[in-house]
């Protein structure tokens, strides 16, 4: 009888915590729609009155002629993020395809910490770095040797600062990736009398691609939603830019710098949150869409 009690009372336990873990697996799903909701109720007001297309297509920003157009502040952050990810990609690449397969286990050891020490830092420090040394750069060197005229506040300077932010990112993912591949598959090249560098092109490579593809898009929807380092460096002008060495103004350092401020005119508020829905909304397909890439990538390798 008492077995019998025993027995019943782990059953209840096992599946009171099945249903514990469950719900709160839920929860940051939960969050992420309440979160969609909340900012989608806040934006009411302005979709009331003006229609999306024209919200998201418009260039004109004028407050208080109540011009809401988003497009300078889309086109902003299209515009950084693909600088950012022209110049992360290949050389995180290259540094994930040198510590995976050609770098000695010492090197190895050190450079993981100096790539989590990057991850690490607060963007304020890659901001004040970028203000001291990358805006001066771009200004007095690069935009001269283009034939360019640049403050230095600009999308150049704005996509150096976020490509070193988002080197960690795809340096681990593209790690991982080429971890789960099989070592076998590499030997069996080599013993093939391929080179170490035609087994990295045709296997490696070839088999991690799809997980490339989900570091790619991970790193760039970290890029999309940056804030605080971009604000203090890309010049902060709501115009469309019209080249790398021209300002811009992304949406987090729109609605980074506005919120809270000049509440009282109307429908600002409600602009500023349909850009946050904005926001939220492209980082997470992003985020999804790597997700998915990279677990096809992981049962494919296995």
């Amino acid at each position: 009888m008492s077995g019998g009690k025993n027995s019943t009372l782990r059953l209840l336990k096992d599946s009171l915590a099945r249903r514990s873990m469950l719900i709160l697996t839920l929860v940051p799903g939960l969050v992420v729609a309440l979160m969609v909701l909340g900012l989608f109720l806040r934006s009411k007001s302005i979709l009331a009155v003006k229609s999306i297309s024209h919200l998201l297509f418009s260039s004109a920003w004028h407050p208080l002629r109540g011009e809401f157009g988003l497009l300078p502040f889309i086109t902003g952050t299209l515009w950084v993020t693909a600088v950012a990810m022209v110049i992360a990609l290949p050389i995180s690449l290259l540094t994930a395809i040198y510590l995976s397969e050609y770098a000695p286990p010492a090197v190895r050891e050190i450079a993981r910490p100096i790539v989590d020490l990057l991850a690490g830092l607060p963007s304020v420090v890659y901001g004040v770095w970028g203000v001291l040394m990358v805006v001066p750069f771009v200004g007095n060197q690069l935009a001269p040797l283009f034939g360019a005229k640049s403050s230095g506040y600009s999308i150049l300077a704005g996509g150096i600062v976020l490509a070193i932010m988002v080197f960690p990112t795809i340096i681990h993912v593209s790690l991982e990736v080429f971890t789960s591949i099989p070592q076998s598959l590499r030997e069996a090249s080599l013993s093939l009398g391929a080179t170490r560098w035609e087994t990295v092109k045709h296997v490696v490579l070839r088999k991690g691609g799809q997980g490339i593809i989900a570091a790619g898009v991970l790193g760039l929807s970290r890029a999309f939603g940056e804030t605080m380092a971009v604000l203090m460096v890309v010049g902060n002008i709501p115009k469309v830019p019209k080249s790398i060495f021209g300002a811009g103004y992304p949406l987090p350092a729109l609605i980074a710098n506005n919120y809270g401020e000049m509440m009282s005119i109307p429908l600002y508020d409600s602009a500023l949150m349909l850009a946050s829905l904005v926001l939220l909304v492209v980082v997470l397909v992003f985020n999804v869409l790597a997700r998915i890439i990279l677990v096809r990538a992981e049962r494919k390798a296995e």
